[in-house]
C-alpha cells in the first residue's frame, strides 16, 4: 500500500496526471486508515466499549471526505491551467499492480470483518473494493495518456472522484448505522 501510494503520487506529480494524484491520495487515505484499524484491532477490539472502532471509522471517513475538494479542484485547476499529462509506463504499472492485489484485499478483509464483527475493518474492506475500481479507471486512463489522448486523464480523474465520493457517504452510513445500532 506504501508502495502504490507513494508511486501514484510521484508518478503522477512527474507525469502531471491527476488520475494518478488523485489514486494516489485515496492510496494514502486506504493506508492511514488501515494504520488506524491495525491500531484498533491491536487493543481491545473484543471490549464493549465501542469509542476506538467509532473513532477509527470517523477518521477513516473524515480522511475521505477531506480527499472530494481536494480531487475536485485539482481538477478545475488542471483542466483552467491547460495542463496536459504526459504516458506514463510507471504509473501503468503500478495501476496493473492494484489491479491485481486488491480483489484479494478486499475478499479477505471483508471475511474478516464478518467474522469478528468489526465495523472498522469492515469499512476497510469497502476501501478496497472502491481501490480496485478506482485502480481499473486509473489503468484505462493511463493506456489511453500513454497512446496520446491525454483528455482521458480528467474523465479518469472523475471517475475516481466519483468512486471517493461514494466510498465517502457509504462510511458515513456506516458510521450512523453503528450508532444507532449502539445507543
Amino acid at each position: 500500500m506504501a508502495i502504490e501510494a507513494s508511486g501514484s503520487i510521484a508518478f503522477g506529480l512527474v507525469a502531471g496526471s491527476l488520475a494518478l494524484l488523485a489514486f494516489g491520495g485515496d492510496s494514502l487515505v486506504e493506508l492511514v486508515s488501515g494504520l488506524a484499524v491495525l491500531v484498533f484491532l491491536r487493543g481491545d477490539a473484543g471490549s464493549s466499549d465501542m469509542s476506538g472502532g467509532r473513532r477509527t471509522g470517523q477518521i477513516t471517513s473524515a480522511l475521505l471526505f477531506s480527499l472530494i475538494p481536494i480531487i475536485g479542484l485539482g481538477a478545475v485547476y488542471a483542466y483552467l491551467s491547460g495542463l496536459r499529462p504526459e504516458g506514463s509506463p510507471f504509473g501503468i504499472a503500478v495501476a496493473v499492480g492494484a489491479v491485481l492485489i486488491m480483489p484479494y484485499l478486499w475478499l479477505e478483509k471483508s471475511r474478516i470483518g464478518r467474522e469478528t464483527r468489526s465495523l472498522p475493518l469492515s469499512m476497510d474492506a469497502i476501501e478496497s473494493v472502491t481501490c480496485l475500481f478506482m485502480s481499473i479507471a486509473l489503468l484505462g486512463g493511463l493506456v489511453a495518456e500513454y497512446l496520446g489522448v491525454w483528455w482521458v486523464d480528467y474523465i479518469a480523474a472523475g471517475v475516481i472522484l466519483v468512486f471517493v465520493a461514494k466510498e465517502a457517504i457509504e462510511s458515513y452510513h456506516e458510521l450512523r448505522q453503528a450508532d444507532r445500532a449502539y445507543f
